[in-house]
């Protein structure tokens, strides 16, 4: 990813949700704060895979607040999330390998049918992706995987569509491939779980 090219985005400011201060042990160096520095990859729940442009500092309502500037390529958007809140809204380190193999595995696991209502799963699958754990997110990948689109609802699409999109942007950024291979290698894995269930 090259910075020219996100500086030369303009791209739409985001505030983070409002949520409880920082965590105890946070950095207070110029350089780095709660463990993430300018020019790291970072996954936020809400929009997946960016990189951090920079820390600055802004006076908002006459307080100094520190911000992380973070650009995501797939959306063309850069979002301003205060530091403070950054591990409270669920910004994270992209996963290691082990975790990536991890999910890799749940993908190619048979399916689970959910119970209870589609509401309420619904529900259920947007919290999963919303919370940004990758393995709850390749569940939601896995139990709404359907070949070819059939029998899936336009809601159960949506949220597999979402699903699959977080966890290309990280595992391709973790294996050092592309979105579109990472894509490909995915959907493989899922049509061998669907397929242990039809045997």
């Amino acid at each position: 990813m090259s910075l020219d090219d996100q500086n030369a985005e303009s791209g739409r400011y985001l505030e983070a949700p409002d949520a409880a201060s920082a965590p105890p042990g946070a950095r207070e160096n110029g350089k780095m704060r709660f463990e993430f520095k300018a020019t790291d990859f970072v996954v936020y729940p809400a929009h997946g895979v960016g990189q951090i442009l920079s820390i600055e500092e802004q006076t908002v309502a006459g307080a100094s607040l520190e911000f992380f500037v973070i650009f995501f390529t797939k959306s063309k958007m850069t979002v301003r999330v205060p530091v403070r809140k950054a591990a409270n809204v669920g910004m994270r380190k992209p996963s290691d390998h082990s975790s990536v193999q991890g999910v890799k595995q749940i993908l190619s696991e048979t399916p689970r049918k959910g119970r209870g209502n589609w509401s309420r799963l619904a529900q259920e699958y947007e919290g999963k992706i919303k919370s940004g754990d990758i393995v709850a997110v390749a569940e939601v990948a896995r139990d709404l995987f359907r070949p070819g689109d059939s029998g899936q609802s336009f809601s159960e699409r949506r949220l597999y569509v979402s699903a699959l999109d977080r966890l290309c942007g990280e595992i391709a950024l973790v294996d050092g491939i592309s979105e579109e291979q990472a894509l490909k290698e995915l959907e493989g894995l899922l049509k061998t779980g669907k397929l242990k269930r039809s045997a």
